[in-house]
């Protein structure tokens, strides 16, 4: 019993070093190696404090934009180049603070595409971490959808819808390797004078290869209610992960309300719930937003939805990659054909392995333009359970989380 009550603790105390490793990794980057990582990325150039200072009246009150879990964000004015900016100041309380400035610099640095928010430059200086990008004079998009004096058209909505798709497009499948954004969600879309929407806030992004089963495997983080299920207990992002937050983003715009809303008797209901039971009673129209008055592209507004419960699939093989939902949302596909009703998750570990596999409970059926092996990124996951475990399981281990619109992180779990 001593020996076995050795053993445990010296687990025990491994996997609490490993964890603490984990979340001060980020902390212990010296400046110096990060001058090194950022020079190896093109555009962006690093700004002088003083002069970011100056240009934000030394981070005042009235300059400020927002506030989130990385930091806040001022507007700012570069004198010398008579240009308005927006300057994100890493909250020097984030636990991860560095690894996302790093982050930032080195991926979203190097991308180049009219629907990402261009960085313009960076500054370190001593605890001060701070981010320059364009100024997006229409802020997030989020702010538009839930603004009850000034209702978003369909028109722009879906101008919006496929801005979106375009970024994740050269993200997941045209730029040199496949980024993962991993916090795709309306307050990380940004919209410019024209309405014009960018994605941006590539904290979380990581690369991986354009290659078959495709993932990066990290801390688990996003937004509860955009993340898939699946992640939170696989611990493995990938392209098809980011597809998932994009299918809610599309039931958010068209139905004009959040992923998940508190009833007054403090249940909730699931926006991808709500839409799937419509689309099985043949009433998927009744869940466009009704403050549009029914001013709206019926058929546009039908794709958008149908695209969306297709992307949040909770078969990874049954989802489409950006490109397939792309072509379906701009006519060029037909309809996916899905069940009436939605698939049902259950987590079964193969020969009592550790780990399981994906099945679904409602049976087969065809889907139009179904993923190719040479279109898609992952057909099939192994996850980090064991046992079997239902949809309410993992949702379970979701709601855990504190906090809707906050970065949360997950720890595996096993049964």
């Amino acid at each position: 019993m001593f020996v076995l009550f050795a053993i445990a603790t010296w687990l025990g105390y491994r996997q609490y070093r490993q964890r603490k490793s984990i979340s001060s990794k980020d902390a212990d980057i010296p400046l110096e190696d990060m001058d090194t990582e950022f020079q190896r990325g093109a555009g962006p150039r690093r700004f002088r404090y003083s002069e970011l200072l100056r240009a934000t009246r030394r981070f005042s009150d009235e300059e400020k934009l927002g506030e989130g879990g990385f930091g806040a964000v001022y507007r700012g004015l570069l004198r010398d180049e008579g240009l308005q900016v927006a300057i994100k100041r890493v909250s020097k309380t984030s636990s991860q603070g560095r690894r996302e400035y790093i982050a930032e610099v080195t991926i979203i640095g190097r991308l180049r595409h009219r629907n990402l928010v261009q960085l313009i430059g960076w500054c370190h200086k001593a605890d001060e971490l701070l981010l320059v990008y364009e100024l997006m004079t229409n802020d997030s998009l989020d702010v538009h959808l839930y603004n009850s004096e000034k209702i978003l058209t369909w028109a722009i909505r879906h101008k919006i819808i496929l801005g979106i798709g375009s970024a994740l497009m050269y993200l997941h499948q045209e730029w040199e390797q496949c980024v993962v954004h991993r916090d795709i969600k309306p307050s990380n879309v940004m919209l410019d004078s024209l309405f014009n929407a960018k994605l941006g806030d590539f904290g979380l992004a990581r690369l991986v290869d354009h290659s078959r089963d495709a993932h990066t495997t990290a801390v688990i983080a996003g937004t509860r209610g955009y993340m898939d299920p699946m992640y939170a207990v696989s611990s493995r992002a990938s392209a098809e992960t980011d597809v998932y937050s994009f299918g809610v983003v599309l039931l958010e715009v068209a139905c004009g309300r959040r992923p998940v809303v508190q009833q007054e008797d403090e249940s909730r209901v699931l926006i991808v719930d709500w839409v799937w039971e419509l689309y099985g009673t043949g009433k998927l129209l009744d869940a466009a937003d009704a403050r549009l008055d029914g001013e709206f592209d019926a058929c546009e507004v039908e794709r958008v939805m149908v695209v969306g419960l297709w992307c949040v699939h909770p078969d990874y093989g049954c989802r489409p990659s950006i490109r397939q939902a792309m072509s379906v949302l701009q006519l060029e596909a037909p309809l996916p054909n899905l069940p009436l009703e939605m698939p049902v998750a259950i987590y079964v570990a193969p020969g009592g392995g550790y780990g399981s596999s994906y099945t679904s409970l409602n049976g087969s059926y065809n889907t139009s333009g179904q993923s190719s092996a040479s279109d898609r990124t992952v057909k099939s996951h192994s996850f980090a359970a064991t046992g079997t475990r239902s949809e309410s399981d993992v949702t379970k281990l979701m709601n855990q989380a504190t906090g809707t619109t906050e970065h949360v992180q997950f720890t595996n779990y096993t049964s």
